[in-house]
């Protein structure tokens, strides 16, 4: 129908960059989708010691510091060049595993972090993950091209003779800084991670080490020099040590709305300090990268052969002289999902401490876990600031209001921001396991919109407003189509659809289908099924409903700059 082919355009990019072949064995269970923008992604791991080991808080577990800083661990997602793989008929392009190594014991991770037995859940994410790899090429060439540009979808006006001169220089890149959220990885963002790589940026995901994550190994370093209170002889340390997801001790359960004590802030807080440091320590790396000193971090790096985690690859056959000079680092932007969004929030208002970062951008942040400005900060939001909301947590009034606080602090400081919600979507829609397991999405958390279209939305947005709030010279690839997402009507208060509200026991975890059993029914029995980037209900039709869609008719606005703002 002409209205389906309509949506199925506006989310459609051109030319997009050559991605790995699919091994048999990939095909067996859950594939990541390849990367629709027009570069190929490359991707490395990276593990270095920190500058000044160190602990946070006076926290403790089993009579040991509960977040301590030794090394610093994250994945760079890059433009790349694939002509290395396909000119040399006998290399094959190797890939990293999208469960982190090592697998197993990251599975009992996860099985902790739900607080249930851990031999079934390592036995289904084993079974159905342990071939699943990231569809980029581990330790290719940065790029040296700008993607291959259309104007009639380029999100700016530039010129024809514009793009011609710039398409004989090669490339520097802008930096996205991206924060995970509680149970969170380095790879389980990859989706996004991999479409804003394929679009002309260098994202680097952090794996934060401070008990927000699931389970992480932090390699110790050959000097072992660590932070107090661990010692490198210590007989249970086999040249490595694990941090598991920590749980408050009087409130295990302060992520829920409902819990009587709210959320531990001591906890909450001092991670988000912690958090911040790492973040710190990884761009210290990247100005490392940047400044020609590539081979300090191929000598220093941990994620290497025979250490626990790694790939027997590790850094072999990174060109470092590529790197060099080939990063925008004096505009970052620092995104988050759910605890990262928070993270994100703090990052932006410490201007000082961060003059680097230039906007945030903010996926279903946790906003009951935000520091008001002066608990951790003492300055306010004054940069640009991007919110995409799930509709899941759109209904959680709380949260709502705190993050409509934190943009009125944004828009108060002078700074244009946008406030959104993806119609349909819940909390994990802008993560990998909306992707991988689309059924139980649905089944359980009620997720109504197609798991594809919701990361392109996110994306797509992301790509605009960056398109804004960047210098003309950062936006290098003008290849996605701007569908105008930001263009949106706004909502008033009173607009606020509540047709999908759970009730109350179900707030922010899923979402409310009415009539749900025989839309379930009726759907298996026609088996009508949709294109992977049209968002799509329970009957198999778009969202918004044929007949009303819209460019932006797949999200609400909340907040947006006026006409006189930038």
């Amino acid at each position: 129908m002409e209205t389906e082919k309509s949506q199925d355009e506006g989310d459609r990019r051109k030319n997009p960059g050559q991605s790995p072949p699919r091994m048999f064995k990939e095909r067996l269970f859950h594939m990541l989708p390849d990367y629709a923008g027009p570069y190929s992604v490359g991707m490395m791991e990276i593990e270095v010691p920190v500058r000044e080991p160190r602990t946070f808080s006076h926290i403790k577990r089993n009579h040991m510091h509960a977040l301590r800083m030794d090394t610093v661990l994250f994945s760079i997602f890059y433009p790349c060049d694939a002509s290395s793989y396909t000119s040399n008929k006998g290399k094959k392009p190797s890939k990293a595993t999208w469960l982190p190594r090592p697998r197993a014991l990251t599975s009992k991770g996860y099985a902790k972090f739900f607080s249930v037995p851990h031999l079934p859940v390592t036995a289904y994410i084993a079974a159905t993950t342990m071939f699943t790899k990231l569809p980029a090429f581990r330790n290719a060439k940065l790029a040296r091209r700008y993607a291959d540009a259309s104007p009639s979808s380029s999100s700016s006006a530039r010129s024809q003779s514009t793009l011609a001169e710039r398409n004989e220089k090669i490339p520097n890149f802008p930096v996205i800084l991206f924060s995970h959220g509680l149970g969170g990885s380095r790879t389980c963002y990859s989706t996004i991670c991999g479409e804003l790589a394929s679009n002309g940026f260098v994202v680097v995901a952090l794996e934060h080490r401070d008990g927000s994550g699931a389970r992480s190994y932090v390699n110790i370093p050959p000097s072992g020099k660590l932070a107090s209170d661990l010692k490198v002889d210590d007989p249970n340390l086999k040249g490595y040590y694990k941090v598991d997801y920590i749980f408050p001790q009087e409130n295990a359960q302060d992520t829920s709305p409902h819990n009587a004590g709210g959320v531990d802030t001591e906890l909450r807080y001092a991670q988000i300090e912690m958090r911040m440091s790492e973040i710190e320590e990884a761009y210290h790396v990247l100005e490392l990268l940047h400044n020609g000193q590539g081979v300090w971090i191929y000598e220093n790096n941990l994620r290497k052969k025979g250490n626990v985690g790694s790939s027997s690859k590790g850094l072999e056959g990174v060109d470092w002289s590529d790197w060099e000079g080939r990063l925008l680092l004096g505009n970052v932007t620092a995104m988050g999902h759910s605890f990262g969004g928070s993270t994100a929030v703090e990052i932006v208002r410490e201007s000082d401490r961060f003059s680097y970062i230039g906007q945030g951008i903010l996926l279903d942040a946790w906003g009951q876990a935000t520091p008001k400005p002066g608990d951790i900060s003492h300055q306010s939001l004054h940069k640009p600031l991007l919110i995409i909301n799930s509709e899941a947590f759109m209904h959680w009034p709380k949260n709502f209001k705190k993050l409509s606080d934190i943009a009125r602090e944004a828009k108060d400081g002078g700074a244009f921001c946008w406030m959104l919600t993806i119609k349909g979507s819940t909390h994990l829609s802008q993560t990998d396991f909306a992707v991988l397991y689309p059924q139980w999405m649905s089944i359980f958390m009620k997720t109504m919109v197609n798991p594809r279209r919701a990361v392109y939305l996110t994306v797509n947005s992301s790509l605009e407003f960056l398109s804004r709030a960047l210098p003309p010279e950062s936006i290098i690839g003008n290849a996605w189509v701007n569908e105008g997402i930001l263009e949106t009507k706004l909502l008033t208060e009173d607009e606020l659809p509540l047709g999908h509200r759970p009730n109350d026991k179900w707030t922010a975890s899923r979402l409310r289908i009415p009539n749900e059993l025989w839309l379930r029914t009726t759907h298996w029995v026609r088996r009508k099924y949709q294109a992977s980037t049209v968002a799509t209900d329970l009957k198999g039709k778009p969202l918004t409903g044929l007949a009303n869609y819209a460019p932006g008719s797949e999200v609400w606005m909340h907040l947006s700059p006026t006409r006189e703002e930038p």
